[in-house]
């Protein structure tokens, strides 16, 4: 997961191994993916946070983001989430059309939260949704 992240995230510092570890150790958080993509989201109580997803640059486009933003909210749900939020960098226009196709909104600004090496600090975009309660007759009517 750490080189993955590392590979996707150039412009901001990528996380630890240790960090990953740490953070999959903790309860309510697991991660859902594969070695091209994958998302690492915690649940506590009725909420979901999203703390990172990552797609390996050579496999960006092909839709494993939106897959992998379908999956993991429909894990959070099956643990009892009714909300997501998420974080993302204003400056990163790729995540945040992604995160709006999926029906995230902005809910608060964190003024200058993510740091630049070639530049100065963005803001963080705070971003939630609702999220679907599970279905009760999943199969249909008989």
């Amino acid at each position: 997961m750490a080189a993955l992240h590392a590979a996707a995230f150039t412009q901001s510092r990528p996380w630890s191994e240790l960090e990953f570890s740490g953070l999959l150790a903790t309860s309510g958080t697991f991660a859902i993916g594969h070695s091209d993509a994958f998302a690492l989201v915690r649940v506590i109580a009725d909420e979901a946070e999203l703390l990172t997803i990552a797609t390996h640059p050579a496999r960006r486009r092909l839709g494993l983001a939106r897959a992998l933003m379908r999956a993991w909210e429909a894990e959070a749900a099956a643990r009892g989430a009714g909300q997501a939020f998420l974080e993302v960098a204003e400056d990163n226009l790729a995540a945040r059309a992604l995160y709006a196709a999926a029906g995230y909104a902005e809910t608060g600004r964190r003024k200058g939260y993510y740091a630049r090496a070639t530049g100065p600090a963005v803001d963080a975009l705070v971003l939630a949704r609702p999220l679907p309660g599970p279905d009760p007759d999943p199969v249909g009517p008989a």
